[in-house]
Parts: structure tokens; C-alpha cells; sequence
């Protein structure tokens, strides 16, 4: 693999954060365990076929030379905070952890109209070829799980293995109006998934924690909303419209690559049902992990779990004649 271009990838920029923020502190405690790790922090300006003036931020190795797995948040806080615990023992397990932010997330952005997963799969391919990456395992969670289900569709020489975690990607728009999700349309999705008020933060942690936390004081939450939940409110919302709108299971591409699926079993926010749903519809190629006492935010309330799991699919032996079957695991 090649180093990162320096004409492309040079470092990010950063507003200065209120010196007295936690959720600032904490979020410069989380960059330094990246820093730590080996990793730094690139803004990589892609040509105008990715959309004039599209700027990826990623966290990446200055040289990646080893192999590489490439790490997709889902929605809520940003990247650092939700891959900060797996750096250690991914690294440890001989990888290199690439770490983007999504378009109109943390540092990414872009002036183009387009909000599908499409786009944003393109975006992150580009990015990965500017760095000189041109194989590697893909892992997304919720959100992000749909940009690497696109990516391993689109771009089958590139992607060898995929994780997908709480990822609803076999959901149908039909399902909002059956009473699958907690929410009935695309609107409320969108005020459960993009909170802009303590209380709407507070609904969506106890919806994604199996045990959140007791007490949630509204001077922490708006501070966190201040610091991380207020940019690109207008772009992230015409992202759910677009996944979700017309979404049909039908439209949806098989992947061939080896791919681990792992799900909360008390997910609130995307059900079981979309776990089982995406087993039956990648049949062979897949296998599903279930994970007790854990929600949508398993990633973050087992991440030991997950992460074990994570390199145990990703240093399989790799066949073009393997088949693993359905097979469901529970951890406890």
C-alpha cells in the first residue's frame, strides 16, 4: 500500500472547543487514544467525479502497509468516539484501522445534492484509492453497515470480507407503518436518530442502551448536542429520507463476500426481524452473532464481544469454495 498522497491527504483543521465543554474534553481524550494508536488525522479533497470541493476526513496510518480494515460509524457521536476502544487489540491483531468520517459527519462534507448510501460508498472508495488502498475488509455499524453493504456490492475486487452490526439494511419503507420501529415515518426517525433537545438525546440513549445510564443531566446534553450534534442537521436528515424512502428488499443486491452479522438481541431500533432477514437473504455467505444484554449500541455496550468477533471473521481462512452455512451464536 502507498502513503497517504500529501498533495490529497494533509491534516484536519479543528474549530477551537470551549475549554469548559466535557463533551469537548472527552472528545480530545478520544483523538489522543487515536494519536496513541498510531493513527492521524487526514482531510483528503477528492476529484470533481466524487463532486466538486467532497473532502473526506479519516484517521488512518501515515503509511498503511499492513491489512487493512476500514471502519464506518453509524449516526450519533462521531467516529472517534464510537471506534476509539477496538484500535488496541485490532492493531495488536495485526491490522490497519482506517477510520472516515461520513459525508456531513465530524469533518466530511460535500456540495453535492446526492444523500444515498451510493454516493456516500463512492466517496469512501475514492478516498481509500487516494491513500493507496486498493484491498480491504469493510466493518459498519447501523448507518455506516449500509454504506459497507454498498460498498462491498459496488466494488467486489476491492472488499474481501464485510461485519455488518445492527445494520437494518433489509428494512422496507412498509415496515415504519406496520409498527416494526419505534417510530411510524420518516420525520420521526429522523427527530429520534438527529436529537436536538436533552430529551429527545435522553429517548434515544434509553432506546439504544440496554442499561443507559440513570442520570442524564440536560447541562451535559446540551452541551454534547452543542458540540457534536449541531452541524449538517439539514443534509443528515435528507440522508434518512433518502435511505428509507421507497425502500424496498427487492431492490436490494446480494453480496458474495464472506460477511459476519452481528445484532443486539434487545435492539429497539432496528429489530431482530432485520437481523434474520438479512441472514436469509445472504444465506451461505453469512452468519449471524447474537449478542445478550445488548442493543442497538452493542458496539458500544460489548465491544470486547464485538470486536473479538470482528477479527475472528476477518483472519478466517479465505476460500472461494468455503460455505459456512447459517449458523446462529449467542453470547452471553
Amino acid at each position: 500500500m502507498a502513503p497517504l498522497p500529501a498533495q490529497e491527504a494533509q491534516p484536519t483543521r479543528r474549530r477551537r472547543p470551549c475549554i469548559l465543554s466535557f463533551t469537548a474534553a472527552r472528545d480530545r481524550c478520544l483523538r489522543r487514544r487515536f494519536l496513541s494508536a498510531g493513527l492521524r488525522p487526514f482531510s483528503i479533497r477528492l476529484p470533481s467525479a466524487a463532486g466538486p470541493g467532497t473532502t473526506v476526513h479519516v484517521w488512518a496510518p501515515p503509511r498503511p502497509g499492513r491489512r487493512a480494515v476500514l471502519l464506518l460509524h453509524g449516526f450519533g457521536a462521531s467516529a472517534t468516539w464510537q471506534w476509539a476502544p477496538y484500535l488496541p487489540k485490532l492493531i495488536a491483531a495485526g491490522l490497519d484501522p482506517i477510520v472516515p468520517d461520513l459525508l456531513f459527519f465530524g469533518a466530511s462534507s460535500s456540495p453535492a445534492p446526492d444523500r444515498s448510501e451510493i454516493f456516500q460508498a463512492r466517496t469512501v472508495k475514492s478516498a481509500m484509492d487516494a491513500m493507496g488502498v486498493r484491498r480491504f475488509a469493510v466493518v459498519g455499524v447501523s448507518y455506516g453497515g449500509f454504506v459497507a453493504y454498498r460498498m462491498a456490492a459496488m466494488y467486489p475486487e476491492a472488499v474481501e470480507r464485510t461485519v455488518l452490526v445492527c445494520a437494518g439494511v433489509c428494512l422496507e419503507e412498509s415496515d415504519l407503518s406496520k409498527g416494526l420501529f419505534p417510530v411510524s415515518d420518516v420525520g420521526e426517525a429522523a427527530k429520534l436518530l438527529i436529537p436536538r433537545r436533552p430529551a429527545e438525546v435522553r429517548r434515544l440513549v434509553r432506546l439504544t442502551f440496554v442499561r443507559p445510564p440513570p442520570i442524564m443531566p440536560s447541562c451535559f446534553l446540551k452541551d454534547y448536542i452543542n458540540v457534536l450534534g449541531s452541524d449538517h442537521i439539514q443534509e443528515k436528515t435528507e440522508l434518512l429520507h433518502t435511505l428509507i424512502n421507497d425502500r424496498k428488499i427487492s431492490d436490494l443486491p446480494k453480496i458474495r463476500q464472506p460477511t459476519l452479522i452481528m445484532w443486539g438481541e434487545k435492539d429497539q431500533v432496528f429489530p431482530m426481524e432485520l437481523a434474520h432477514r438479512l441472514e436469509r437473504h445472504l444465506a451461505e455467505n453469512s452468519r449471524l452473532v447474537v449478542v445478550k444484554n445488548a442493543g442497538h449500541a452493542v458496539n458500544l455496550e460489548k465491544d470486547k464481544e464485538v470486536c473479538k468477533n470482528i477479527i475472528e471473521h476477518l483472519q478466517e481462512p479465505v476460500s472461494k469454495d468455503e460455505s459456512r452455512g447459517e449458523k446462529e451464536v449467542e453470547l452471553h
